[in-house]
């Protein structure tokens, strides 16, 4: 068996922002030598991984010459160079998830297609290579409004995601590869983290709720468990599992869904890394999300996903109007709160919307845990000083 705890063996992360750093948080407790790529000198990951290198995620040379240096690689953003890492499996490196995984994924327009022909439930949509290809749709009304536009690569947080509720709507959109998605009347939108360790063994975490802010389209709140029928959890669960199943997808997933207003499951998106949805288990699960990533690119057994308390977590992002050097006002109002607990990502300079932290709220009642959160949110503020 390979020696993976205090020894020389080596685990590369490509990506050094706040996943990366609360995945070190784990690899600490195992005492497992870590190597870190990211482009900005400010990484969060910089202040606690063995070895820091500054480089391009997207070079080709960058990515495979780190890659050669460490045991085994894994990923904390999709925004990565994938020849380089079919090169390096190629030559024997393990890298998990697979680049064959990441192709599938990185590329919005390549999942949904993915779907469609697995038999993985998903809204009806339409690709299309440029701009003024959606819009010649419209017209002969292949695509009818309002739909859901997305670019196929470089959304995140929001961004690459439009309502189209007019034809108007379309002057202002990028000419670039996208989707067309009928938009969904849902009653939830909800996630499910799974995981998967390359022997294929597989376990899903307990069905999360999530609520999203009006105008940046961001999540804000996510709820542990979602306050949802117990029939249509085991249906997420199961879906979510059929999904990782079918990437043959090693580490965390996390399966973004729908459910409808006829209690139908449709997969919305993917994301092949730990996530924003999976917060809530550092405090809330007996194993949380970046342990679990661990356990399964490493091929350990894998841990409990199962809850202590309800768990409420908060996105705390840069508020409207605030940019540079980061304050954190009235956080010490926050922790005189019962069962809160602040992360901070340890990124100097905030901007609206910016992902700068979250909070965890955990409590027996689920209903107090969120009125706490939103207590939470009331009083906390990121700002520039």
């Amino acid at each position: 068996m390979q020696h993976y705890f205090s020894s020389d063996f080596t685990l590369g992360i490509l990506g050094g922002g706040q996943l990366g750093k609360m995945l070190l948080y784990e690899t600490r407790k195992y005492d497992i030598t870590t190597a870190v790529l990211d482009p900005s000198s400010e990484a969060p990951c910089r202040m606690a991984c063995n070895s820091f290198t500054q480089g391009d995620l997207m070079d080709f040379d960058t990515v495979y010459n780190f890659g050669k240096q460490v045991d085994i690689l894994t990923f904390e953003i999709e925004a990565v160079n994938v020849a380089a890492l079919e090169k390096l499996e190629s030559e024997g490196k393990k890298v998990f998830p697979s680049a064959a995984t990441l192709k599938q994924i990185q590329n919005k327009g390549k999942q949904k297609v993915f779907y469609r022909e697995n038999d993985i439930p998903t809204s009806a949509f339409e690709r299309f290579n440029t701009k003024s290809d959606l819009e010649e749709a419209v017209i002969n009304n292949t695509v009818t409004i309002p739909f859901v536009w997305k670019c196929t690569e470089g959304g995140y947080d929001g961004n690459g995601v439009n309502i189209i509720k007019s034809t108007k709507d379309l002057e202002t959109l990028p000419d670039l590869e996208c989707i067309a998605e009928e938009l969904i009347d849902f009653k939830n939108e909800l996630a499910v983290i799974v995981v998967r360790n390359p022997s294929g063994e597989v376990k899903t975490y307990p069905v999360v709720e999530m609520e999203f802010h009006p105008e940046a389209n961001q999540v804000e709140y996510v709820i542990c468990p979602a306050r949802i029928e117990e029939s249509i959890a085991k249906k997420a669960r199961a879906v979510a599992q059929k999904v990782s199943e079918t990437f043959a997808h090693v580490g965390v997933l996390a399966v973004e869904m729908f459910q409808t207003q006829d209690d139908e499951i449709l997969v919305n998106e993917v994301a092949p890394r730990t996530h924003n949805s999976g917060h809530f288990s550092i405090e809330g699960s007996y194993t949380n999300q970046f342990e679990q990533h661990l356990r399964s690119v490493l091929d350990f057994p894998l841990g409990d996903t199962s809850t202590k308390a309800s768990a409420v977590m908060v996105n705390l992002v840069g508020a409207e109007g605030h940019t540079g050097q980061v304050a954190y006002e009235n956080i010490e109002k926050i922790m005189a709160l019962p069962g809160v607990t602040p992360h901070i990502y340890g990124k100097r300079e905030t901007r609206p919307f910016r992902k700068m932290g979250h909070v965890t709220i955990v409590n027996q009642n689920i209903d107090e845990a969120r009125r706490i959160a939103g207590e939470v949110k009331g009083l906390i503020k990121v700002i520039s000083e």
